[in-house]
């Protein structure tokens, strides 16, 4: 592959600012002041509110754009985006109810599958054009995006860390550091596996997957540093938020900038006008403050009813009372995760490669449909 022909989504200029590289500017900023962050002893409030409202909580109201608002899409899918949400709160009160720590536990690696699954589905995007190529290449690539996420989770678990998921506890703890001794002598393996595969692939066809193997490099990078090499939970925070969160919102914009331009801006299929006129390079700070005002509503409530940890941030949600009823917290609590828990389960649907004949594929590719 050349410069031209390359798997980009959008293009190269997006693709690389935005899906690929914000793992790696982050982690390589993180190792450089890695000594500035260990100082800290909290968060600052500033940066809080940037990395958990701006990009985390707000990537997960980005998918509205491609469910819910979407006519078309809630048409052709309106029992799985009935229910799911219904029976997400439902799960959620029994597994509360049975136990605040199981509710978060179970969460926790719910969100862990989606963050894994997130690299995965961007790998299979950006291999998408390489045919005729050996299987067993395939099956290379495939076990080195998932033990780029994998092995760095099976050390956490078996060597205790200063952060957490969600909660503290909310992750097994496992007595077994020989596990990820030999996790990560397979991992090793694997990585050098995919840069002969690399090298052989060069060597027989003359190509290089660009967008690919630095999808593979940031996802391994931004796993490690955040949470093998450093154990702290600023460097964790930002890395695992940063390399998660961005690519998510820029893959929405990408897929609403393409609907739009197939569609029309006045014939859209969005359930209003006016949500298509968010997705030009003009509207792109509306785009961006349309969601992060969701998602400082929903993280208002979290304060105000639950947590009451930045109060100076969220003074309007003061006078909201402090809920520590247990019989109440059983069905406040799940409903509060409900937007999360929503979209980790429908992004297990709205993305899936196949059929072929994928409505969001020929929109999501639009840009580039013609580049072979």
């Amino acid at each position: 592959m050349n410069a031209k022909t390359q798997p980009w989504i959008f293009s190269s200029r997006f693709d690389i600012g935005f899906i690929l590289a914000p793992a790696i500017i982050i982690t390589v900023l993180v190792i450089i002041f890695h000594n500035n962050l260990t100082s800290l002893k909290e968060i600052p409030a500033w940066l809080w509110l940037l990395l958990i409202v701006g990009v985390d909580v707000s990537h997960v109201y980005s998918s509205i754009f491609r469910t819910y608002l979407d006519r078309a899409e809630l048409e052709q899918r309106q029992a799985l985006y009935i229910l799911t949400p219904l029976l997400c709160w439902i799960i959620g009160c029994l597994l509360y109810s049975a136990g605040s720590l199981i509710f978060w536990r179970a969460l926790a690696y719910l969100a862990v599958f989606h963050f894994i699954r997130q690299q995965y589905g961007f790998m299979m995007l950006y291999s998408r054009k390489e045919k005729n190529i050996p299987k067993f290449y395939r099956l290379i690539d495939k076990t080195a995006i998932y033990l780029a996420t994998i092995y760095p989770l099976i050390y956490w678990h078996c060597h205790a860390r200063k952060f957490d998921w969600f909660i503290q506890g909310d992750f097994i703890t496992l007595k077994l550091p020989a596990l990820s001794t030999y996790a990560g002598i397979i991992y090793l393996v694997v990585l050098i596996a995919y840069a002969l595969k690399e090298i052989e692939l060069w060597n027989k066809t003359g190509t290089f997957n660009i967008p690919r193997n630095l999808l593979l490099f940031g996802t391994a990078l931004s796993w490690f540093v955040g949470i093998v090499a450093f154990d702290n939970d600023l460097a964790f925070t930002a890395t695992n938020v940063i390399a998660h969160g961005i690519p998510y919102l820029a893959l929405i914009w990408i897929y609403g900038y393409n609907q739009t331009a197939l569609q029309g801006r006045d014939k859209t299929s969005y359930i209003s006008p006016w949500i298509s006129k968010l997705f030009n390079w003009k509207t792109l700070p509306l785009y961006i403050a349309a969601l992060f005002a969701l998602a400082f509503v929903e993280e208002g409530f979290w304060d105000g009813f639950v947590w009451r940890e930045h109060q100076s941030l969220f003074r309007f949600f003061d006078s909201l009372p402090a809920i520590r009823n247990e019989q109440t917290l059983i069905w406040l609590i799940p409903l509060l995760a409900l937007p999360q828990m929503t979209h980790y389960m429908l992004d297990a649907f709205i993305w899936r490669l196949k059929p072929a004949e994928n409505r969001w594929k020929q929109i999501l590719f639009y840009q580039t449909a013609g580049k072979v």
